[in-house]
């Protein structure tokens, strides 16, 4: 894995455009103010770090940026100053407004950044199609990176309609480099695209935190190995705010775990503020220290009985097929993140299976490996989010 900070990277010339940025003028006066106030009581600036994204040759700096719940096209702005280079959306984020939102941010800026989205499997056609849609949001002619969104089996990522699509698009330049996504099935999914002769995926996004299992672990290890470039989500263990921690900052510090594992190329946690950007930023010329390792053990006790593992041993123990695994990811959504619309979204995508059988089930059967409380979150999800 080759890293090297900004100033090589601005000298190599993929981000010799970065340093110069003029600030967003998308942003209201108050946010324009009170960021000018941030700007001049902040230290001296950070020091951007970027590695090389698999056999894609792709530089891109350790910390991108997930957009996924940014509305402020001028906060990816900001972070394109900061140095970040590469940004993540998808089709079906905001029902394709995130797009459009990021395309306002890239404008002008396109060349010198990497480009990451995501469609759903369906038919050929619709698959192109979607695509299509995409490019027209962001305001761009190809993506950098196109994703199968959210791989659950191996027979996803071997399903030929979809490949056929995939390959068409990064043949017609639509796309450069093609992989999928990932939640659930991790270590399968990772060995079976590192194994696969053919190896037509060159990134895979995958769920990866500091109670990442030692599977997925070293699952990722063995398809970075392969040539497969890794890009980490779910990063910050779900976001919560826990104020029994006092000053301690679990956030940046589950940032820097992440970060130390030379076959993860960047880490894309989501930034709706400012004030989150800032936070994050400051992981990218920092290391992980005694006290890191300290916050996080005292998060993860608090955050315990909350957080889903993604670890896929609940998956087929429901008889009615409900997946526990994404009822657990919604309320981490909307418990961590704090995010509402996004919770509800994703819970009405589980569909009329999960409303009416667990409404009609007398008792769960489904056991966690990690002790969550399954039935009472099955039962507070029906209620929140039905």
């Amino acid at each position: 894995m080759k890293t090297i900070n900004r100033r090589t990277f601005c000298r190599v010339g993929a981000g010799a455009t970065l340093a110069g940025l003029a600030a967003s003028t998308t942003r209201p006066l108050w946010a324009q103010e009170e960021q000018e106030n941030r700007d001049e009581a902040k230290a001296a600036p950070v020091e951007a770090v970027y590695r090389t994204l698999g056999r894609t040759g792709l530089l891109c700096s350790i910390l991108g940026f997930g957009a996924m719940r940014t509305s402020d096209p001028g906060i990816i702005r900001r972070a394109i100053e900061m140095g970040v280079n590469n940004i993540d959306t998808a089709r079906g984020y905001m029902d394709g407004e995130n797009e459009v939102i990021v395309g306002k941010a890239i404008k002008g800026l396109r060349d010198s950044l990497v480009i990451t989205s995501k469609i759903r499997p369906a038919s050929k056609e619709r698959m192109i199609a979607d695509v299509e849609a995409s490019l027209k949001a962001l305001g761009t002619d190809h993506l950098d990176i196109l994703l199968l969104h959210s791989a659950q089996r191996i027979s996803d990522i071997h399903q030929q309609e979809s490949l056929e699509a995939l390959n068409t698009l990064k043949e017609s330049g639509k796309t450069r480099f093609i992989g999928f996504s990932t939640h659930k099935n991790m270590a399968s999914l990772l060995s079976a695209a590192a194994e696969n002769e053919e190896n037509p995926f060159d990134v895979i996004l995958v769920v990866y935190n500091f109670t990442t299992d030692d599977d997925v672990a070293a699952s990722i290890a063995k398809a970075a190995k392969a040539g497969i470039g890794i890009i980490a989500m779910k990063t910050q263990a779900g976001g919560y705010k826990e104020p029994d921690l006092g000053n301690l900052n679990p956030h940046q510090a589950a940032l820097k775990w992440v970060l130390t594992n030379p076959d993860v190329t960047c880490a894309i946690p989501a930034m709706v503020t400012y004030d989150q950007l800032e936070e994050n930023i400051k992981v990218m010329d920092s290391s992980f220290g005694w006290m890191d390792r300290k916050t996080l053990h005292r998060y993860g006790r608090a955050i315990d009985h909350k957080l889903c593992r993604f670890c896929g041993a609940c998956e087929d123990q429901c008889p009615h097929g409900v997946s526990v695994a994404d009822i657990s990811r919604c309320l981490m959504y909307n418990d961590g993140y704090g995010d509402a619309r996004l919770a509800r979204s994703a819970y009405a995508e589980q569909g009329v299976q999960t409303l009416e059988a667990c409404q009609n089930c007398h008792e769960c059967v489904v056991r966690c490996a990690y002790g969550l409380p399954i039935a009472e979150n099955v039962q507070r999800a029906r209620t929140l989010f039905a």
